[in-house]
């Protein structure tokens, strides 16, 4: 019997609950959960953006020691520390083999699956194949990556989600190369990595956006060169800031459609921008044809970042220990498991950036 944030409907708040784990199976991973990040992703399990089945075990972006490994598990052992990736690609579909894990079917459909364990009785299911605000959970091997013993084992539940899709969109999805001018729209945890990641990538000049001013020390601290606040003539003071052309790139971290529409008016002929937000399908975008033609301009989406996180993952550890990498930059708040629904509020509110549950050592 272990602890875990239990939703058990839309709009219903979420209550820590003792829940039954399944037992080990021959490939399967039991992690005692160390910590793990609060997501937009997690609120919108409950909040009506997202439709998963109940009641759900939240959390994705966690990581721990592993506590225990089945038989025919080859990667890691008990006492390892490990990420847990949401997104494990089966490594045999079309898009694993075209080099597109982050598109694979089986990561595609990670919503809310059995995950084998009950609530009193009731089959329960994981929050995007992990469940992990929860004192321990058991995956299938392929969703764990090892961490060496060195790295932060509570910083690093980031890596799970914010800090691979902020800086992969940067980087991976988009290629943002040095000296280029960049937009973020947004700075929870993921637009906060993506301006690391701009920074990582060496842009000369980095233009952090969000409602009001609270933000803007996060902003600087991760690397923006300038901070505004969202306005309707947004566009106008990003031309103001890079030559008059616009941005290079753009990122909206959001997921609206307004927002959308500016980070795209906002990036140069020829430019591009990036969604990284999850948005609702009732928010529509629209686009004439004259100026798809006119602008020249890439409108793309960055699903996880276009990660592999048993590549990414060590290579943002190699940031953090040659001191490139400051996750602590993203944390505003320590809370423990019953602290999520006051996480959620200020999420909602636009306030802080990550919420990081400390669950056990």
């Amino acid at each position: 019997m272990v602890k875990a944030v239990v939703a058990t409907g839309p709009d219903v708040p979420p209550r820590v609950r003792d829940i039954e784990l399944p037992p080990v199976g021959p490939g399967d991973v039991r992690v005692r959960v160390a910590a793990a990040g609060v997501c937009h992703s997690d609120l919108s399990m409950v909040n009506g953006t997202l439709a998963p089945a109940f009641p759900l075990v939240l959390g994705h972006e966690a990581a721990g020691t592993v506590a225990e490994a089945g038989a025919d598990v080859t990667r890691v052992r008990p006492g390892d520390h490990v990420v847990l990736n949401w997104a494990a690609a089966c490594g045999e579909c079309w898009f694993c083999g075209e080099g597109e894990p982050w598109l694979c079917g089986a990561a595609e459909g990670a919503v809310s699956p059995p995950s084998g364990a009950t609530l009193d009785g009731a089959a329960l299911h994981a929050c995007m194949g992990v469940g992990g605000f929860a004192e321990e959970l058991v995956v299938a091997e392929r969703s764990v990556v090892p961490l060496p013993a060195s790295a932060p084992l509570d910083l690093s539940a980031l890596l799970g989600c914010a800090v691979l899709t902020g800086i992969g969109a940067v980087r991976g999805t988009a290629g943002v190369r040095a000296g280029q001018s960049v937009l973020v729209i947004g700075l929870g945890g993921i637009g906060l990595s993506a301006v690391m990641g701009a920074r990582l990538a060496g842009a000369a000049t980095i233009i952090a956006v969000d409602r009001g001013t609270e933000k803007e020390g996060l902003a600087k601290a991760a690397g923006a060169t300038h901070y505004l606040e969202g306005d309707p003539k947004l566009a106008k003071q990003v031309r103001a800031l890079t030559g008059g052309r616009g941005a290079d790139h753009a990122f909206e971290c959001v997921g609206k459609a307004d927002l959308i529409r500016t980070a795209w008016q906002s990036v140069r002929r020829g430019g591009q921008c990036t969604v990284v937000g999850v948005g609702s399908r009732d928010d529509s975008v629209r686009f004439n044809a004259l100026e798809l033609f006119h602008f020249n301009r890439r409108l793309t989406s960055s699903v996880y970042g276009s990660s592999v996180p048993d590549r990414d993952v060590p290579l943002l550890v190699r940031e953090i220990e040659a001191g490139r990498l400051d996750l602590s930059t993203l944390v505003t708040h320590r809370i423990g498991l019953d602290g999520v629904p006051a996480a959620f509020d200020r999420m909602r509110d636009g306030r802080g950036a990550r919420s990081l549950i400390e669950i056990g050592p």
